[in-house]
């Protein structure tokens, strides 16, 4: 069986479709990935976009959703990002990646996004390997 992912931020324009992308990059049809948003925005980041355009992931045919609570209730694991994304339903078990914040250092612009997406990537290729070991391990 697929392992699935759920990634959830506040929007579904940045951090969780920064980590949708990376994910499906590292594991390719392997693991089935999702994002959404708790309050979804409009559009994807620019700068979100542009950051990981450097590494080879389109995000910009993106339209940012809300959280499908069927999806919620199926998938393996759901991850949000950052501090301000909530979900808090009974019976979910909610992991948090508390990504680095660039700008609690006073970086900001491409630089902070470039930051933000390699602390993503590399928990994407650690989940990626657990979740892929477990399932060859079963």
């Amino acid at each position: 069986m697929t392992p699935s992912v759920l990634f959830v931020c506040v929007k579904n324009g940045g951090k969780s479709v920064m980590a949708e992308g990376l994910l499906r990059q590292a594991a390719g049809n392997a693991i089935e990935v999702h994002s959404a948003g708790t309050r979804p925005g409009t559009a994807v980041n620019t700068l979100s976009a542009q950051a990981l355009s450097e590494v080879g992931v389109d995000i910009t045919g993106h339209t940012p959703a809300g959280i499908d609570p069927a999806l919620l209730a199926r998938v393996d694991k759901v991850i949000t990002l950052g501090r301000e994304a909530v979900v808090d339903v009974p019976g979910v078990t909610v992991i948090n990646w508390d990504t680095d914040e660039p700008s609690e250092r006073g970086i900001d612009g491409i630089d902070r996004m470039r930051l933000v997406r390699d602390d993503i990537t590399a928990r994407a290729h650690k989940l990626t390997t657990e979740l892929l070991h477990k399932r060859s391990s079963e």
